[in-house]
């Protein structure tokens, strides 16, 4: 008979690469299946890492263009050498890549390349490039994750009509650039191209940006990303992409119907999101059955079926990396026995864009929705005084607290900066801080985490810069 494992994973994206990692450290015997052939799944290898490479470099570029002559640098002819830009994009994935594998090694983790089914209770079986290999299992856990959301009546080919893969890839910088979708991805990739010389409009079926963030942050963003240049169309659906010309033809029209128009376009990236990753996993051999969207429902991480547990993009929550992170760290905890926990009411969301936007807890739309008493305090960068001498002045920090208690309970900030700024309020709401806590921690000057400080002094009125 063949050994038998503690844990088989199936996928190795932060879910589970994360969740192997620490069953491996707990000393259990684990391996994790993984069909791309790098571990990291989409976010290292096709979403947040690469993106991220992009977003410092262009906005480098553009700084260099357009900001460093104010600043008495002399930079002389300025180029863009895109081919240069895209491979130190790639070297900062394939270094991370293997150093995940290097964390396997370390901790014992058995990787498999190759394709994993659960074929029943206990057993999985994995299709790779030497055939079929089948493992037997105390218990399986799926961090499948979740793949690009089709546009029905778009065809993505990758070249022209492109996916949020396609477009850390383009080959040169399009002229003109129509991205589907004013979502995080959207944004971030729009940000990329617009700074490298396309110009971009962007269309969104909903009548706001950045849906599900706090709607001040989200308008103060699209006034930002306007008077950079965006041209926004909302409440505005597509309807079709003629690709039968040298420059391609965007359908759009109202949302709620209406006179249509035609943007013309080099290049169309579609990211109206993503859906989970659960097709073909063979979930009916063990009783599973996911929603009409496809995902697959858990308590504390176990699925309907006994020892089967599922994390990440392929379970509900908010498809975010910290967020399987978090939810693969804390079920091999519990496999291993162990009270393993994810709050979510403190997972963070960012935007990379210029300037960063980040967000924790509720947003002041859902206390209003819910009734709920709140306090509010909120401090522009423009009065911080190391936005005024870095010239980041865009933006500013929104601090939510209990009206009663005063216990801080969201918190929004846009401006430079502010999805590393963040973290400082994701710890004081874990430690269920009030808004005065924050207030009274002395915090370095000049910096801009000064701004949080203000704000949380705004909650009881006392801010003490103007």
């Amino acid at each position: 008979m063949s050994e038998t494992y503690d844990v088989v994973i199936i996928g190795g994206g932060p879910g589970g690469y994360n969740c192997a990692i620490r069953a491996g450290q707990l000393g259990l015997k684990v391996a994790c299946i993984e069909m791309r052939g790098t571990l990291g799944g989409t976010c290292l290898n096709v979403g947040c890492i690469p993106s991220k490479a992009l977003l410092h470099a262009s906005e480098l570029y553009e700084a260099a263009g357009t900001e460093f002559e104010a600043l008495g640098i002399q930079t002389g002819g300025l180029s863009l050498d895109l081919d240069k830009m895209l491979a130190q994009k790639d070297e900062a994935v394939d270094g991370l890549t293997k150093g995940i594998e290097f964390l396997f090694k370390k901790n014992k983790v058995e990787y498999i390349v190759g394709t994993g089914r659960i074929t029943g209770p206990g057993t999985v079986e994995a299709e790779t490039a030497d055939g079929t290999q089948t493992l037997n299992t105390k218990n399986i856990v799926i961090a499948t994750g979740s793949e690009v959301t089709p546009l029905p009546g778009v065809e993505i080919d990758e070249k022209r009509v492109v996916s949020s893969t396609g477009a850390l890839s383009l080959e040169k910088v399009p002229g003109k650039l129509v991205v589907i979708g004013a979502g995080v991805i959207g944004l971030e990739l729009g940000s990329v191209w617009r700074r490298l010389g396309a110009e971009v409009a962007v269309v969104e079926y909903l009548d706001r940006i950045l849906p599900g963030m706090d709607s001040e942050l989200a308008k103060t963003a699209q006034r930002i990303f306007a008077k950079q240049g965006m041209d926004f169309h909302l409440s505005t659906k597509v309807t079709g992409v003629d690709t039968s010309g040298e420059t391609l033809k965007v359908s759009i029209e109202p949302a709620e119907g209406g006179e249509g128009q035609t943007l013309d376009a080099d290049t169309v990236i579609v990211c109206i999101g993503r859906r989970p990753y659960t097709k073909g996993l063979g979930l009916e051999t063990v009783g599973i059955e996911p929603d009409q969207r496809g995902f697959i429902s858990n308590d504390h991480f176990r699925t309907s079926a006994e020892n089967v547990w599922v994390v990440g993009d392929c379970t509900h929550g908010p498809m975010l990396a910290h967020k399987a992170e978090d939810e693969g760290v804390a079920c091999a905890e519990r496999i291993a026995g162990k009270a393993g926990h994810v709050n979510y009411g403190v997972i963070p969301g960012v935007v990379y864009t210029a300037p960063e936007i980040a967000s924790v807890g509720q947003t002041e739309d859902e206390l209003k929705a819910e009734g709920r008493k709140y306090k509010k305090g909120k401090f522009p960068f423009q009065a911080n005084s190391r936005a005024r001498t870095n010239h980041a002045t865009d933006g500013f920090v929104k601090i939510l607290a209990d009206a009663e208690t005063d216990e801080i309970l969201g918190a929004h900030l846009i401006g430079a900066n502010v999805g590393e700024m963040i973290s400082e309020l994701c710890l004081a709401m874990e430690f269920q801080a009030a808004s005065e806590d924050v207030a009274r921690t002395c915090h370095p000057h000049p910096t801009l985490t000064e701004a949080i400080r203000q704000a949380a002094m705004g909650v009881e009125g006392w801010t003490m810069q103007s």
